[in-house]
């Protein structure tokens, strides 16, 4: 067969629908500008929010090199600062998945055009096409994953997703110079249709370009609606049917709020956790050390400070009442009494990423930094952390570390 039979795909005759045009494509070439933009932005916050460049545990991306340009020590105020930016992150990115879909269907009959390179400008403008969508296709599906804690594909996520992030958004970036003035004229000028985008014989509409532009916005809302209530909490978790926190909030009571990691399935054992049996051990400079039972530690001053945790899933709790020690002060047990330092918290957790998480000085100063020993009026329950945990404002959750065993203070 010849490749313009209009039995193939490579054929422009193969491609029959009358919504298909310029003015269409740019509608949503625009909104994907502006959306794809923000999504790039905020990843790039919530990988700074985890302080890579502070310690090794920290970093699931390692050997970033110059793309890590950018990073700066994670601020903790506000305190929802991160429940803000990934919520925004894993909402948009699943808002505008019809977006993107229906991008790539208004222009997939330029994926098969013959012949693939008519020129070097052609060619390259070719490879970065497949960049986009592939990179996007990836990005998406991936991110999707992530939210769902279905892990299917090989690796670990974090550096899968950042480096994919970083080679889309180059390509994206490409295409958008490209194309974006002829998008504004389209729209602008209302031009409807162009050779390379319009079928040369299209079938009989059943559907107008405003009417595919509606229903495209209506999957959106409906997106939209059924995931952003994991990271606004109250009465609207109830509609998020597609985020894994989306439902009723486990259990009930004080400690009736959302986890990622239950106590069995991080390996700790309650007899680790026992009164008599578990013990803090703090240590800071030239190896001063001193362990503390859970009594001991709740004789020490005791402070509150309502906070939430957020996740980099998006789902978010609202803010619980936390009441505990303040890092700085058990920093001030083993020798900082003035400025306290970095410090590495270690879990009795047994398997996973995150078992050890560095925080950064100003995190361990911030006076609303504790290692919560309670929440809502009561102990911890197993599950949220007991015998101690940590709670930090603005820090992603795996940074906020249940089952703390040791604390190390020092530079890092």
């Amino acid at each position: 067969m010849r490749h313009d039979d209009p039995r193939l795909p490579t054929s422009p005759g193969f491609w029959r629908s009358p919504v298909r045009g310029t003015w269409f494509t740019s509608v949503l070439g625009l909104v994907l500008l502006a959306g794809i933009t923000v999504l790039f932005v905020t990843g790039l916050l919530s990988y700074a929010a985890y302080n890579p460049d502070l310690a090794a545990v920290n970093d699931q991306t390692p050997d970033k090199g110059i793309l890590g340009f950018y990073l700066f020590a994670w601020p903790t105020n506000p305190s929802w600062l991160y429940r803000a930016t990934q919520g925004l992150h894993v909402t948009l990115g699943i808002t505008l998945i019809p977006v993107l879909l229906a991008k790539l269907w208004s222009v997939v009959p330029k994926l098969f055009t013959l012949p693939p390179a008519r020129s070097l400008a052609h060619a390259l403008e070719r490879i970065s096409l497949l960049l986009l969508v592939g990179g996007g296709l990836f990005e998406f599906t991936t991110g999707v994953l992530n939210v769902q804690l279905d892990y299917l594909f090989p690796g670990s996520f974090y550096p899968l997703h950042f480096y994919g992030a970083w080679v889309f958004f180059a390509a994206f970036l490409a295409h958008a110079a490209l194309k974006t003035p002829a998008a504004l004229r389209a729209v602008r000028e209302r031009r409807q249709d162009e050779a390379e985008l319009a079928p040369p014989r299209p079938d009989a509409p059943t559907v107008s370009r405003r009417g595919a532009l509606r229903f495209v916005s209506g999957a959106s809302l409906l997106l939209l609606v059924t995931t952003a209530g994991q990271s606004i909490g109250g009465a609207l978790r109830r509609t998020a049917l597609l985020a894994p926190h989306g439902g009723a909030d486990p259990g009930s009571g004080p400690n009736g709020f959302q986890i990622n990691k239950t106590a069995a399935y991080a390996g700790v054992d309650p007899k680790e956790t026992g009164e008599e049996a578990w013990r803090l051990v703090v240590t800071g400079p030239d190896g001063r050390t001193v362990r503390l039972s859970r009594p001991e530690l709740l004789r020490l001053p005791q402070h509150s400070a309502a906070l939430p945790i957020a996740c980099v899933e998006g789902w978010s709790t609202a803010d619980q009442w936390w009441r505990g020690v303040r890092l700085r002060d058990l920093a001030a047990l083993v020798g900082y009494d003035d400025d306290p330092p970095d410090v590495l918290v270690e879990s009795l957790q047994r398997h996973g990423a995150f078992r050890r998480g560095a925080l950064r000085a100003n995190q361990v100063a911030d006076p609303r930094s504790l290692l919560a020993l309670q929440v809502n009026g009561e102990d911890l329950s197993p599950d949220h952390g007991y015998p101690a945990r940590v709670i930090v404002p603005a820090a992603p959750g795996v940074l906020n570390t249940k089952w703390v065993a040791r604390m190390t203070f020092g530079d890092l």
